[in-house]
C-alpha cells in the first residue's frame, strides 16, 4: 500500500513571503487557535538587531518572532514540531 502523498506545509507566497500550514494542527497564539503563521523574507538587519544577544537560541527565536510579527514568547510556547516548521522555513530563504 502506497503512503498518501503529504502536502508540504510551506507555501512560497507572491510577495516573497512563506506561508506554515498549521490547519492539521492549529497553534495557540495568544491564546486563540492559528492555522498558519506568515514569515517575511529576513533582511540583514534582521541580523544586526540580534547581534547583542548572546545565545544562539534566544537569538534565532527572536529573529523568527520579528519575521512572523509576533512576540518572542509566542514562540517559545510553540512544540518543537512546529517550531521545526518555522527553522524550515526561515531555512528555506537561505538557499
Amino acid at each position: 500500500m502506497t503512503p498518501p502523498e503529504t502536502q508540504n506545509p510551506i507555501t512560497d507566497l507572491p510577495d516573497g513571503k512563506k506561508k506554515i500550514d498549521f490547519s492539521a494542527r492549529p497553534v495557540l497564539i495568544d491564546g486563540v487557535e492559528v492555522s498558519s503563521i506568515v514569515m517575511r523574507e529576513p533582511t540583514v538587519g534582521d541580523q544586526l538587531a540580534v547581534d547583542g544577544i548572546k545565545s544562539a537560541a534566544q537569538k534565532e527565536v527572536a529573529i523568527l518572532a520579528n519575521l512572523c510579527e509576533l512576540a518572542p514568547e509566542n514562540i517559545a510556547g510553540l512544540k518543537m514540531r512546529e517550531y521545526g516548521l518555522l527553522q524550515d522555513a526561515y531555512q528555506a530563504f537561505m538557499i
